[in-house]
C-alpha cells in the first residue's frame, strides 16, 4: 500500500547511485557512432540513472535531428530538468557528445554546485570505424531520421574537441572515462 510506504519513510527518498551516495550527473562524450547510446542504456540499467537524449526526443516526435535551433532549445530544457532531477538526487545520464570542452566544464560546475559528482566517459573510434556504424545505423530499418552522411561525419571529426589528461582529471570520476 501506497501510503504505508510513505509512513515509513521509503517513497520520496532520494535514489542512491550505487557508485556514490550522491546523485550523479554522467556526461557522455563522443561523436556519432561511437556507440554513446549502447554505454549510456548500460550505465542506466546498472546505476538506476535517467538517461536524457535529444537525438531520441527529436526522431521520436519525427523532428530533425538537423535542426539546431530546435537542439539548442531542447538541449536547454534537458539541462533544466538534469538540475531538477539532481537537486532531488536522482542520478543522470545526459547523452549529447559533448563535443566542446566550454560544455563540459559549464555541466561539471553546475552538477558540482548542486553538491552532486561528475563522470565524464570518453567514446573515441577511429574516424573509418565510426563512418562503418553509421552506415549501418543509416540501413537499418530501426531508422527513421535523416542519415548522416561522411561529410557530416569529417566536419564533426574537425569540431569535436578530445578531452585532455587534465580536463578528464577535474571529473569525480577517472574510472569513467573509456578510449576504444
Amino acid at each position: 500500500m501506497p501510503f504505508d510506504r510513505l509512513a515509513r519513510g521509503e517513497v520520496g527518498r532520494p535514489y542512491a547511485d550505487p557508485v556514490s551516495d550522491h546523485p550523479t550527473l554522467l556526461l557522455i562524450c563522443g561523436l556519432p557512432g561511437a556507440g554513446k547510446t549502447t554505454l549510456a542504456r548500460e550505465l542506466a540499467a546498472r546505476r538506476g540513472a535517467v538517461r536524457l537524449s535529444p537525438d531520441e526526443w527529436l526522431s521520436d516526435l519525427e523532428l530533425s535531428l538537423f535542426d539546431e535551433p530546435l537542439r539548442d532549445r531542447l538541449e536547454k530544457r534537458l539541462i533544466g530538468l538534469t538540475e531538477e532531477l539532481l537537486r532531488h538526487g536522482q542520478s543522470v545520464i545526459l547523452e549529447f557528445g559533448f563535443w566542446s570542452r566550454t560544455e563540459r566544464e559549464t555541466l561539471r560546475d553546475r552538477a558540482h554546485t548542486l553538491g552532486a559528482r561528475a563522470e565524464l566517459w570518453v567514446l573515441e573510434l577511429p574516424q573509418d570505424e565510426l563512418w562503418e556504424r553509421i552506415e549501418r545505423r543509416n540501413n537499418s530499418p530501426e531508422w527513421h531520421a535523416e542519415p548522416i552522411t561522411r561529410e557530416h561525419l569529417k566536419l564533426w571529426w574537425t569540431l569535436f574537441e578530445r578531452p585532455t589528461d587534465q580536463e578528464r582529471r577535474l571529473f569525480d570520476e577517472a574510472d569513467g572515462i573509456m578510449t576504444l
